[in-house]
């Protein structure tokens, strides 16, 4: 099925204004990350017991118990021997996980908390998790490493399939996805519209996104390798908007299956899911953008100033 037949939409003809934007959106969100992150402004990332250290403990009671009772049970007697714990439903109905930052007597302070207002018959501790916080600071370390990595990667797998100015188009793409991406969940986290925490699944989400990024942006690639051997003489500009308008019709397709499985996730996979699939759902929205509207024009631009377009393509 095909949404759109022999499109001729100038893709790259204000290729300037939206690389303009584009450097705007990632200057604002390079700040709010780098100061979020050394916790200097209010876009400071809520970090999961993967980053920071802690404990996790899950509880499935036998009678429906609310998230406010069990939140407010948990503040009061809590309150001066750990941290202000976080509630969220897990799993099905009556299942919940609360999380502190003890990671020694947490697990103890939590259950003797329970006996007081419920008797052992009437809840199960399904697992408990531990983090310390040292494993934490090197996760986080470790999780930032492999986001550069997989960049790193990418750039080598452009530049050896296609050649080093493509490959780093691609780059500029993965690099502007991620950034976007990033600053879309902090503002959305602190406005409280989703809680959102950075944890290894958003780290996950984050690698996926760099790889489906790629996938598109090689398919526009693939596609302006093919017609510059069957039009030669085609001005480059015209030529990468033509390329773009061929894939326009896969890209839509592919994009929106994607968008709406994640869509019924965010909505109905719960807590424990909907970090996840939202930070799929920004990415890959932001990448198809990026696939679009920046990765080539970064490739004109970059030709065009380093005097590299031929002199048939004209500029």
């Amino acid at each position: 099925m095909q949404f759109f037949k022999e499109t001729k939409i100038n893709f790259v003809g204000h290729r300037l204004q939206f690389f303009y934007i584009s450097s705007i959106m990632n200057v604002v969100g390079l700040l709010a990350i780098i100061t979020g992150f050394m916790g200097l402004h209010f876009l400071e990332p809520d970090y999961g017991i993967d980053f920071t250290g802690g404990t996790e403990i899950a509880v499935a009671f036998k009678m429906p118990v609310s998230t406010e009772t069990l939140r407010k049970l948990m503040e009061d007697e809590l309150k001066g021997k750990t941290s202000e714990p976080e509630i969220k439903s897990f799993g099905s109905a009556n299942q919940y996980l609360i999380r502190i930052t003890d990671g020694n007597e947490g697990p103890k302070i939590v259950k003797e908390a329970l006996v007081k207002k419920y008797t052992s018959s009437q809840f199960e501790i399904l697992k408990v998790d531990k983090i310390g916080p040292k494993i934490g600071n090197e996760m986080r370390t470790n999780a930032l490493f492999a986001i550069f990595l997989a960049i790193g990667a990418m750039l080598l797998y452009t530049t050896f399939r296609f050649e080093f100015t493509f490959g780093l188009g691609a780059i500029i793409a993965i690099f502007h996805d991620v950034i976007v991406t990033i600053t879309i969940i902090l503002i959305v986290n602190k406005l409280r519209i989703i809680n959102l925490e950075v944890n290894q699944g958003m780290l996950a989400a984050l690698l996926t996104v760099i790889g489906f990024s790629v996938h598109d942006t090689v398919i526009v690639f693939d596609r302006i390798r093919e017609n510059r051997e069957k039009f030669k003489a085609m001005p480059f500009i015209n030529l990468i908007n033509l390329s773009i308008n061929e894939t326009l019709s896969r890209t839509i397709n592919t994009v929106l299956t994607v968008v709406l499985v994640l869509l019924t996730i965010v909505v109905f996979g719960g807590p424990v899911l909907q970090g996840f699939a939202f930070t799929m759902l920004i990415g890959i929205l932001v990448g198809t953008y990026s696939s679009i509207f920046i990765a080539s024009s970064f490739v004109i631009w970059y030709t065009d100033k380093k005097g590299l377009l031929p002199a048939t393509t004209g500029k």
